[in-house]
């Protein structure tokens, strides 16, 4: 199992390119960042972690503009989203910043995606909360044709596109990883149908969730061995770990704080017995 890191990447925390380097070194193998475009000074929609939504919420870098300094100051370690809220963008420039990422990187792109919880932000970009899940599918499904054929097209209910050029493609064939995050046998449906991977939280059972993804590739015919898992946020614990790789997760990711240079150092000094 490897173990990785998330990261909100701000102005006031370590800069994204030196944790990159230092993760790099010290043997971690893959950082991921999550986005958010905007928070709506409403603040109508309550924070699913309970209480005040943490500062770093509020001032994160655009995650492809940010990750390609990262690749930039590096050579192995893998980098990603975790998570992008597709439903809030547009599929042809993303699929564009994804593959044009993934090349320049040398193939080093891993695509988190989830559908957000944020009504209010997602709202402004023209998304609908009931909906936002059919609108992901179909961009995952629009930029999958964008990257493997030369004049792709796509005709949907939400994206709609005559054939089309658009280069450069990724690295990676067919494309970089798209891991799905979320817990629910709707999510598993999901990743089963159109992703590469499942993206939970430590929060929910994962044996479990090992268990209803199990049986829900039996039930869709897709062979589980080419599903990968990544826990996010997984518990900084040797034992529990242990655990999650005797389940056959693939990749645990561990917090790294949004704090200074020091402070984020003496945090990934504290996770070097895990690796």
């Amino acid at each position: 199992m490897d173990i990785g890191v998330y990261f909100f990447s701000t102005a006031y925390s370590i800069g994204i390119e030196e944790l990159a380097v230092e993760l790099e070194e010290r043997g971690f193998e893959s950082m991921l960042i999550p986005e958010h475009t905007h928070i709506p000074a409403s603040r109508r929609t309550p924070w699913p972690g309970g209480g005040d939504l943490p500062k770093e919420y509020y001032h994160t870098y655009d995650p492809f503009v940010a990750l390609s300094f990262a690749a930039a100051a590096t050579k192995s370690l893998k980098i990603g989203t975790g998570i992008c809220l597709l439903p809030q963008r547009d599929p042809i420039v993303t699929a564009k910043s994804v593959a044009s990422l993934d090349e320049l990187s040398g193939g080093r792109v891993i695509f988190g995606i989830g559908g957000g919880w944020n009504v209010d932000e997602m709202e402004n970009h023209g998304a609908k909360y009931s909906s936002r899940f059919k609108l992901l599918r179909e961009n995952v499904l629009a930029m999958k044709q964008l990257w493997t054929e030369e004049q792709a097209e796509f005709h949907g209910e939400f994206v709609d596109f005559d054939p089309a050029f658009c280069w450069p493609k990724p690295l990676q064939t067919p494309h970089p990883p798209i891991i799905l995050g979320g817990e629910t046998d709707y999510t598993l449906k999901r990743v089963v149908e159109f992703c590469d991977g499942w993206l939970p939280r430590p929060r929910a059972d994962i044996e479990d969730g090992m268990k209803r993804l199990r049986r829900i590739a039996d039930e869709g015919e897709r062979n589980l061995e080419t599903i990968s898992v990544t826990v996010f946020g997984a518990p900084p614990k040797l034992e529990k770990l242990e655990q999650y790789r005797e389940m056959g997760v693939d990749r645990a990711l561990l917090q790294i704080p949004t704090q200074d240079r020091e402070s984020c150092l003496r945090v990934l000094d504290s996770y070097m017995p895990l690796l």
